[in-house]
């Protein structure tokens, strides 16, 4: 089976990373990229539509049937929201987004990036984890093919990526100092080549679970492609 998927958040760290992760695989065979601004890259397989209010999504139906997958890496920080702001952008948006993909692409696979921490039983103390808990559970209850819920801990940027938050970027400046003692935590610690690879891993080969741990995210990533494990399905 090859991979046509749509991404959303390619201008954030995870998003750039598993459009560029898709854009190299040989199992994705067209992409398309949704964002609020340009990325500003070209590339024979991948279309790019931008859209200024993703509360009306409605203006870009028409380009949005023909696909697979889809990864869904649009966030924000719940930093200075209130409640009701951060459900706006976290689960309204999200849920309304999935319904329409999955309308015009039955048979669809649906990958979220939540977060560690998140609470399915929507209870947390936490105002993000309970919005971040309900949103999962609306994606799990739909009918999607498949739908995986990814939590990753802390995320090590590959390269030249870099978060999109501050607050985040300066944690990372503080702890790059100790990555090599922190990869050891495999159960807490991933970077963004592996979440992008077990994304599309995932895709492709199913998985005994739909909310995925970053020891799950790793495990996926670092498998062989193909290799046999009582995980995959």
């Amino acid at each position: 089976m090859k991979l046509r998927a749509i991404i959303t958040g390619s201008t954030g760290m995870i998003g750039r990373s598993v459009l560029l992760e898709c854009l190299k695989s040989n199992e994705v065979e067209s992409v398309l990229v949704i964002n609020r601004h340009s990325i500003g890259l070209t590339q024979m397989k991948m279309n790019e539509v931008i859209i200024k209010d993703f509360s009306d999504i409605s203006a870009i139906r028409n380009e949005l049937a023909g696909y697979n997958v889809c990864f869904f890496c649009l966030g924000t920080s719940s930093a200075g929201l209130s409640e009701k702001e951060y459900h706006e952008i976290t689960y309204d948006l999200t849920v309304r987004f999935a319904h329409l993909v999955l309308e015009l692409n039955p048979g669809m696979t649906f990958c979220y990036i939540s977060g560690a921490g998140t609470d399915e039983t929507e209870k947390s103390r936490m105002m993000w984890a309970r919005v971040k808990g309900k949103t999962e559970n609306a994606l799990l209850s739909m009918d999607f093919k498949a739908a995986y819920m990814l939590r990753p801990g802390f995320i090590i940027p590959k390269g030249k990526l870099r978060s999109r938050t501050p607050l985040y970027n300066s944690v990372y400046k503080v702890m790059k100092p100790f990555y090599p003692v922190l990869k050891k935590f495999s159960s807490h610690v991933t970077d963004t080549d592996k979440l992008a690879k077990a994304m599309i891993r995932v895709v492709l080969e199913g998985y005994r679970k739909n909310v995925l741990n970053t020891e799950d995210i790793n495990l996926i990533a670092g498998q062989i492609p193909g290799e046999n494990t009582d995980d995959f399905v």
